[in-house]
This record gives C-alpha cells, structure tokens and sequence, in this order.
C-alpha cells in the first residue's frame, strides 16, 4: 500500500512543497524508504517535548498545597497552558503551509525553556499562569511544522511516520510524573528549574533537524494537483474534518481528565500517597505511549477508518467498568484504556491530512491545537464540576465519553491510495 501512496501525494503538500531538490531524488527516496534518523530525531525531541509539557499536570499536588488552589484553579492551569497552544498551533500551522521556517522549532523550544524556569521561581497564581502559557507556547510552534517533517521522512508510510512521532510525545508524557515522583516532590519546585537543561538539549536537535530540513524546501510553489476521481466533495470534507475534530475531541478530553486529576481520584478513593499515585499514573500513560505507536501501522494496514472505530468505541466497556473498580482494578483497566483509546490519534490525523492535504500545516494546527485546546477547557470545566460534586464522579461522567465514536460512521471512504 505504500507506494501508491507516495506516487500519488508525495506533491500534495501546496503551498509549501517539501520535496526533493532535483526529479530524480524523489523516486530515488522513496524507493529508500523512511529516513529513520531524521524520524529518531523528531520523535526524540517529542519525547524532550512533551517530558516537560507534562511536568505542568505532574505538579499539581505540589502547587495545589502550597498556594491553597482549589479544583477549578487547577483546571484553570491546564487551561492556560492547552489553551495558548489551542490558539497558536493553526495559525502557525497556516503560516508554515506558505512559508516554511525550518529553525522555527529550535527558537519556538525557547519558550519553553523560559517557561520552565518561571514556574520554578513562580509565587503567585498568575505566574504560575504565565509560566503554563508559555510552555503552550512552545507547543503551538512545535508541533506542527515537527508533523510536516514526520511525514517528509516518512517514504509513504505516513500512519508508520506518524505513530513514531506520537511515540515519543506520549512516552514524554508517561514520564512526567515519575521525574516529578523522583525529583520534583523531593526537591520542591524549584527542581522545575533543572529540567530547563532538557529543553536546551531539545533545541541543539531540533537546530540540527531545521539543517537537514532547509534544502529540502522549494522556494516557488507548484500547479495544484487534480484530487483523485473518487475523492469526497467538499462537503463532505467539511463534516469529516467535524467528526474528526470531536472524535479527537472525545478521545483527548478523558486522557485529559486522567491526566489532570487520575492523581487525586487515587489520593482520594483509595488513600495512596502522592508518589504511588504519580506511579499509577506513568503506567497509564505510558500504555497511551503503546497504543499510539501501534495505532499508526494498523491504520496503513487496515484502513484509518476501521482503527478509528475499533478504538475509541472500544475503549467504552473499560471506560464504563473504571469508576467502580478497585485499586489493582483501576491500575490494570487505565492500561487497557490507554491501550486501546490513544491508537486513534495517527489514525486520525493522518486521516485529517489525507481530507485536505493542501493545507497540511494548518489541518496539523487545528489537530493538534484546536481539539487539544478544546480538551484543556474541558479540564478546567471538570475541575469546576470536581468542586461543586466529588471526582469520582467526575469518573462516571467521562466513562461516557467514548461513546461519541458513533460519530465514525460519517466518515467517508477515501479512495484506496490515500488510506
């Protein structure tokens, strides 16, 4: 399935085409295959990435005690934080579909390492709002252009390209509460502070990555491509590109509310210290991690539509059963959770892409930013509901939440080369 695939859309990333400079260096990568450093070294820097995004979620219970925050100023952070992120990622995105800026992701990784450092010296709850915004920041400049380069390397194998560079956000993501488990909680929160070292790493490889990505570049756009005969009108296009939006909605909302209080629902239900619950939560993220390597590859073999289908309907029975398991219960059905609902991200996405790959930079933005931004408001609106009743009950509201997979069903079909 992959070279047709490649033969077909490698040109269809107008208005900016990253292609190979001469004719015959096109055929002559694709019959190479995926360029797996260039992927590693993406993927990597998603893990660097996305380690100290999640460092914000992980040192709740810290801040939460030591500036008296209630549920809602909890939600409020993950706000500011998704929400910036939410704004930011399309427009980047759009600017980047005209323009490409290779180094943007090496100066876009400063505003994280700023903002790692504010919330390190942080005293007040605006700060620490500020601190949360700018580590969005750099998100929105990330992620992006780093899916554009994800797929450039990709040698077709888009969904494959894809689940790599998910890889190494969600492992990022798993192992933030066991670094705050290790050194943040010891150390206090002025140990944020070393983890800004991380973010320099992070920025000498993404330099290195813009250099090998600046010549690939063309400067002047190309004649737009014809869509294939049998592709969905612009219609339909459009309610795909909504279903997609709320099936990523769905999916990145629960992640988001185990994210965000899986650690005092633990605290709260079953009595487990802070650290064992910052354990119980690395394990189900890193299944998130699992689920959406796995994702990727099954949706090139299979189809995107059946991997969006399978997973976040399939995720409902365990979502449904979590409230009301115990301890070992809950730890052994967030795996299955993780599992299953995180292997329709690649699908998705690409899915996304595929609709209206013209415009891949900014349909990367809205994906990554707009859904995910929509699931930090959420966040905040669970957190309020928190206050107002218990968090476990916030668990039996969102148990429902995959259920809105029924949406899947209008999806179109996409012509074959393009699954």
């Amino acid at each position: 399935m992959n070279k047709p695939v490649v033969v077909s859309e490698e040109t269809l990333t107008e208005p900016v085409v990253v292609a190979d400079v001469a004719p015959g260096a096109k055929s002559a990568a694709k019959a190479a295959g995926p360029a797996y450093i260039v992927l590693a070294g993406i993927s990597f820097s998603h893990f660097l990435n996305d380690t100290m995004q999640s460092l914000i979620a992980s040192v709740y219970p810290i801040l939460k005690d030591t500036y008296a925050l209630d549920f809602a100023q909890i939600g409020m952070i993950t706000l500011a934080f998704q929400f910036t992120a939410s704004l930011l990622q399309p427009v980047v995105g759009h600017y980047t579909d005209k323009k490409a800026q290779p180094y943007s992701l090496a100066i876009g990784m400063a505003s994280t390492f700023f903002g790692l450092l504010l919330l390190s010296a942080a005293q007040q709850y605006l700060v620490i709002l500020l601190a949360a915004a700018l580590v969005g920041l750099g998100s929105a400049v990330f992620h992006p252009e780093s899916a554009r380069i994800a797929r450039l390397a990709s040698g077709g194998r888009y969904g494959f390209a894809q689940s790599v560079f998910q890889l190494g956000g969600s492992f990022g993501t798993s192992m933030g509460p066991v670094l705050a488990a290790l050194i943040v909680v010891p150390f206090g929160q002025g140990s944020i502070a070393w983890f800004s070292s991380i973010a320099f790493l992070a920025i000498l490889i993404l330099w290195r990555i813009g250099r090998w990505y600046a010549p690939q570049i063309k400067a002047k756009k190309t004649a737009a491509v014809q869509a294939h005969p049998g592709a969905p009108s612009s219609r339909r296009v459009a309610i795909a590109l909504l279903v997609l939006v709320a099936l990523l909605f769905s999916k990145q909302l629960y992640v988001s509310s185990l994210s965000s209080y899986y650690i005092f629902y633990l605290i709260d239900r079953f009595g487990v210290s802070t650290q064992a619950a910052q354990i119980y939560l690395f394990i189900f993220l890193a299944a998130n991690a699992v689920g959406a390597f796995l994702g990727g590859p099954l949706g090139d073999r299979f189809g995107r539509k059946i991997v969006i289908w399978i997973s976040i309907l399939g995720a409902l029975p365990f979502t449904l059963a979590l409230p009301y398991a115990g301890l070992v219960g809950s730890a052994v059905l967030s795996i299955v959770i993780g599992l299953i609902i995180s292997s329709t991200t690649s699908s998705i996405i690409v899915f996304a892409q595929e609709l209206v790959p013209h415009r891949f930079g900014m349909i990367s933005g809205v994906f990554f930013g707009v859904a995910f931004g929509i699931g930090g408001l959420g966040a905040a609106v669970l957190g309020e509901l928190a206050d107002r009743t218990s968090i476990e009950f916030v668990y039996q509201v969102c148990a429902y939440l995959p259920a809105i997979g029924l949406l899947a069903v209008f999806l179109p079909k996409l012509p074959r080369h393009t699954r």
